[in-house]
């Protein structure tokens, strides 16, 4: 038996009903999980005409990242002195601890997640920047990784599904102007709106 079939065979039956309670109830559930599964998918994509890199060392990956610029959203508004930490899971996945300032409530934030290569390895045991990222239990967010520093992994350019989530992040606090220029440029070119990036304070 279906979840579907599970759910609505709990619920009370009416056999006077002419609109056939049951069959609309089972449509209703039906639609309600495609668009579930719909928005999931969507939430996992790649922004048109953006491209992941190729090929990621999962462990050079690894540590802390200074976030430099971001598009806004609300879970980061206002925050400042942003960090990324990454760390190895025993599941194989990555520890995800972002952690900020606000300057408001004179307090820190910090919130923990999970993230996973959605891609299978290459044959050199790399990965495609292609991530899933949760902070909010089995809900799953795209994490793309568009442009990286190789071999050094100083410095990456990210995106969400869509072209309104955007990040530059550095293994230092500063990102030296002609690098941070020239990752902006790009950005530009892809049609992210970098005449609205937030430039982080550190």
């Amino acid at each position: 038996m279906s979840l579907c079939e599970k759910f609505v065979s709990a619920l009370p039956t009416y056999n006077s009903c002419p609109f056939g309670y049951i069959d609309i109830a089972m449509n209703l559930i039906k639609h309600l999980l495609l668009c579930l599964t719909l928005l999931l998918s969507a939430c996992m994509g790649v922004p048109d005409d953006v491209k992941v890199v190729s090929s990621i060392d999962a462990r050079q990956y690894l540590g802390t990242w200074y976030e430099i610029a971001r598009l806004d959203h609300s879970f980061e508004r206002g925050l400042e002195r942003v960090t990324a930490n990454y760390s190895m899971r025993e599941d194989g996945g990555i520890k995800v601890i972002n952690r900020g300032f606000d300057p408001r409530k004179n307090a820190w934030q910090e919130a923990e997640g999970k993230a996973y290569f959605i891609d299978p390895p290459n044959a050199d045991k790399t990965y495609t920047g292609k991530l899933k990222v949760s902070f909010f239990g089995p809900f799953y967010g795209a994490y793309n990784i568009i442009e990286l520093d190789k071999p050094y992994y100083n410095y990456v350019m990210l995106c969400g599904p869509d072209k309104s989530y955007f990040w530059i992040l550095s293994r230092t606090p500063q990102l030296p102007y002609p690098i941070k220029q020239h990752l902006i440029a790009k950005a530009k070119g892809l049609g992210f709106a970098t005449e609205k990036l937030i430039y982080v304070s550190q």
